[in-house]
């Protein structure tokens, strides 16, 4: 079936979630790294907790808004690596993440789906404050439809009630949508779904060992171009 839209995903495909590695060094020398790698495992531990404790339709009876659980997986990762920090710490880094910078690859791609005609949206588990920051800073509000946050059903992906949220405000079936994530337990979530999927492998990891594999891999957002060409 053609793709007449395009769906992504922002953290991690878009916007990349370790630019923040410079301000998280600033702060605690030779620490940047590792502040970023597990404050980004915890944010998704975090986020699937939250839903499969309670995965009902009206919504989590633990669910936090992203903004609040992402503070909270950044103090668990400056306490696990026994970092003195202060509020002062912690606001800095949460302001750095809503103005997280976007993949290079972005702009043409979303500039060629714009003149293409087709609707793209972001579908993420970001607080909707979150998302506006990062495509407000990006300069990408131009060039999207829509920029959905999981928040409306106060679910976390995988959970298929954020999924839902795609197809209904482009007004296609699912598999009409390219899902375009690079984390690979979105994609099998996404395939689960019914979506069209690529998978950015930026890392040149092995996709996972369960589930469908992903009906598209590409290194990076670039090797879009030929995808929505055959398919469109």
């Amino acid at each position: 079936m053609a793709i007449r839209g395009l769906t992504f995903d922002a953290y991690g495909t878009l916007f990349d979630v370790h630019s923040i590695v410079r301000l998280a060094e600033q702060l605690f020398p030779d620490s940047g790294s590792q502040i970023s790698i597990l404050w980004r495992q915890k944010q998704i531990e975090y986020s699937q907790l939250s839903s499969l404790s309670d995965p009902s339709p009206g919504g989590s009876l633990h669910y936090l808004p992203f903004r609040e659980l992402t503070e909270a997986a950044l103090r668990y990762s400056l306490k696990r690596l026994n970092l003195p920090f202060t509020d002062g710490h912690l606001q800095l880094l949460m302001d750095s993440y809503d103005q997280l910078e976007a993949y290079p690859d972005c702009h043409r791609v979303l500039e060629y789906t714009k003149l293409l005609g087709l609707p793209t949206a972001i579908l993420s588990n970001g607080s909707p404050e979150m998302l506006k920051g990062a495509v407000n800073n990006s300069r990408l509000e131009s060039l999207f439809d829509h920029v959905i946050s999981v928040d409306e059903v106060k679910q976390f992906k995988t959970h298929p009630a954020c999924y839902d949220l795609a197809p209904s405000a482009l007004k296609l079936k699912p598999q009409e949508i390219l899902f375009v994530s690079s984390n690979a337990w979105d994609i099998l979530g996404a395939n689960w779904y019914g979506f069209t999927t690529c998978w950015v492998n930026r890392q040149g990891l092995p996709f996972e060992t369960i589930g469908r594999q992903p009906h598209y891999m590409c290194a990076n957002l670039s090797e879009l171009f030929e995808i929505i060409q055959e398919n469109s």
